[in-house]
């Protein structure tokens, strides 16, 4: 299984949704934590999330987003808004993430080791232009990130990190929109 480096940029873990109702009405006031570490749980997600053992959550119960595919829509949509407020568990650089779809890949960093199955894509919602900036949805569209079930136990933390798995990836791809409804056969 070939290795990649990465980097895990942040993570973020709220026990509730932030977006969700009308979004005229603003996002909830929620407690949302931004860790140097996680611990994912196999078959139910990352302890203390909101999507944490849903069951109609657990094959898509971790999202990620690409850095670079955020930094690319803010320049779009007129934005300098920080990662967080896309409400994505983790933030990586340096992966080509649409390629993971439907593929087993571990991450491991200094506290440990976990394994994901790629899921659906991370689609962006209408929240995005009322929380960050008009036309930011539409920025993210085919870049927001994929779900991911967990596989196994374990604890990862910030910073560098290494991306196994049996597909090729092209960090330089990271933040190129996606357009298709499956992944890369």
């Amino acid at each position: 299984m070939p290795d990649y480096p990465i980097r895990i940029v942040q993570f973020l873990v709220s026990p509730a949704h932030a977006y969700f109702g009308r979004p005229k009405d603003g996002p909830a006031e929620v407690p949302t934590e931004l860790p140097a570490q996680i611990e994912c749980v196999a078959g139910k997600g990352i302890r203390g999330d909101r999507f944490f053992n849903i069951r109609a959550h657990t094959e898509a119960a971790v999202t990620f987003l690409a850095a670079e595919a955020w930094d690319a829509a803010c320049v779009e949509a007129g934005s300098s808004a920080p990662p967080e407020l896309a409400r994505r568990n983790i933030v990586v650089h340096g992966v080509e993430l649409d390629r993971l779809r439907g593929e087993d890949f571990t991450i491991t960093t200094e506290q440990g080791s976990v394994g994901f199955r790629g899921g659906r894509p991370a689609h962006p919602c209408a929240w995005m232009d009322i929380v960050i900036a008009p036309g930011m949805r539409k920025a993210l569209v085919g870049r927001g990130g994929i779900r991911a079930g967990v596989l196994s136990d374990g604890v990862l933390g910030l910073g560098e990190a290494t991306l196994s798995c049996d597909v090729p990836l092209d960090a330089a791809r990271a933040a190129v929109p996606v357009m298709r409804a499956q992944p890369l056969g």
